[in-house]
């Protein structure tokens, strides 16, 4: 995997992370307060895409140089 990325592409990516931040906040908020089984079942299965997504994303981050 090429590291070396432009400032826009790593810029791209901080973005996104902090899109992916908010995404599984809400969804683990959101848990607490939905009283219906199958959409807990939904922000669970959404909660634990998104943490398997940041944790890509911070791959991609560690290995950049700039």
């Amino acid at each position: 995997m090429n590291s070396n990325y432009a400032l826009h592409e790593l810029l791209e990516v901080h973005e996104i992370a902090a899109f992916k931040t908010v995404c599984l906040t809400k969804s683990q908020t959101m848990q607490a307060l939905v009283t219906d089984p199958e959409l807990t079942q939904i922000l669970q299965q959404d909660a634990a895409l998104s943490q398997q997504q940041l944790q890509e994303l911070s791959g991609v981050l560690s290995k950049v140089t700039v």
